[in-house]
């Protein structure tokens, strides 16, 4: 994932473990369909083909994109593309952005420049599509007339410099022309699309290694998703975590995601810690305008009542965050006032925060196994009793 942030957030947890992605538990179908280029050029127009918002930057020059158009006119077989059937005329490409993004861009006749390729990211993030107004931006595109040997060993190149519509003969030839695509389907369990996870990573011929955050932020997007990035950047959150921009691999999300989420479903909780925060970003997306606010908004009385506590409130003795700490402490201090829908949450004392540090039952609930039902209710019964609410 490309950004322009060099912090990184270290956090001192246990729950982010290869036994939380294990594939046994899956029942996963793939099946072959070979669709034509019109017809995925149409599919990525509609979004019903997405590029997640985990997937890195469009990094293709225009020769390499114009060799591919090339191959695929000519009749060379091209690699096939992964898809991960979301739900119903919903896929999320997994392996082939690069290509997909080369044939959508070579029939918009547009191709981006390199210098505004992030910012074109986000902007593909937020709309699932690039607006026309920014297509026929120079600023951001340029035309895109294939880049290709002027001369081929017997005869002059007939594709060098053209374009989509002047392609004349071979218009139609590309169009029909098909690449064959993986469709990635998971079966059981039918409300949790954690496989992802690992069909991105095994599949993804890009080298990267996703955090399930990174993942997460493209499938469950939702107003309360929102909310979550406006108050990662309130700068009283980031003085208690003490970095000072959003971390790259969105580990401060996650901070506050699972704190919300044990607030909230906490009653509910089963490990895998994965898997609940799955279940409670799905079910956010269904939270009315009126529960993101109100839970918005005690997040602020939250702030105001840590504004006696330090910088690097909830780091332990490796300077590291302690989750598991935040966690405890959020959920305690605010289930009162989450149950009665108030806002008056209690405010917290350094006292009262270094005991429940130094407690040895705390400490033995977050020395392994954290995400255990018994350890994640010790440390909230710890919380309530030595926070006094």
């Amino acid at each position: 994932m490309d950004g322009s942030y060099e912090n990184s957030l270290e956090i001192e947890d246990d729950t982010d473990t290869d036994e939380d992605y294990s594939l046994t538990e899956y029942d996963v179908t793939t099946f072959p369909s070979d669709f034509n280029i019109k017809t995925i050029f149409d599919f990525m127009e509609s979004e019903i083909f997405k590029v997640p918002g985990f997937q890195r930057n469009y990094v293709w020059d225009l020769t390499r994109a114009s060799k591919l158009i090339e191959s695929i006119i000519l009749g060379i077989p091209v690699p096939q593309i992964f898809l991960y059937e979301k739900s119903k005329n919903e896929f999320l490409v997994v392996d082939g952005q690069q290509r997909l993004m080369t044939i959508y861009y070579f029939m918009k006749m547009r191709f981006p420049k390199k210098e505004k390729r992030y910012e074109l990211r986000r902007i593909f993030d937020a709309r699932s599509r690039i607006p026309d107004d920014i297509l026929h931006n120079d600023d951001y595109f340029r035309n895109f007339k294939l880049k290709l040997p002027e001369k081929l060993p017997d005869n002059k190149n007939k594709l060098n410099k053209l374009n989509y519509e002047t392609l004349g003969e071979y218009k139609n030839t590309f169009e029909m022309r098909t690449i064959r695509n993986i469709i990635i389907k998971q079966n059981y369990p039918p409300d949790d699309d954690s496989v992802i996870y690992e069909i991105f990573n095994r599949l993804n011929t890009g080298g990267m290694n996703l955090k399930p955050q990174e993942i997460r932020t493209s499938l469950y997007h939702s107003d309360f998703y929102d909310m979550l990035y406006r108050i990662n950047l309130d700068p009283r959150w980031r003085g208690l975590i003490a970095i000072p921009e959003p971390d790259l691999h969105m580990k401060d999300v996650e901070i506050l995601l699972r704190g919300f989420a044990m607030l909230v479903g906490g009653d509910n909780y089963k490990p895998s810690m994965v898997k609940f925060l799955n279940k409670f970003s799905n079910d956010a997306r269904s939270f009315s305008e009126q529960k993101v606010n109100y839970l918005e908004n005690l997040f602020d009385s939250f702030l105001n009542s840590c504004q006696n506590l330090n910088e690097r409130a909830f780091t332990g003795k490796t300077n590291r965050i302690n989750i598991s700490i935040y966690e405890a402490v959020f959920t305690a201090v605010c289930g009162a006032s989450y149950d009665e829908e108030f806002l008056n949450v209690p405010p917290i004392t350094k006292e009262q925060l270094n005991s429940l540090k130094d407690d040895e039952e705390v400490k033995n609930a977050t020395i392994s196994k954290t995400a255990s039902k018994t350890n994640v209710e010790t440390r909230l019964r710890r919380a309530r009793e030595i926070l006094a609410v």
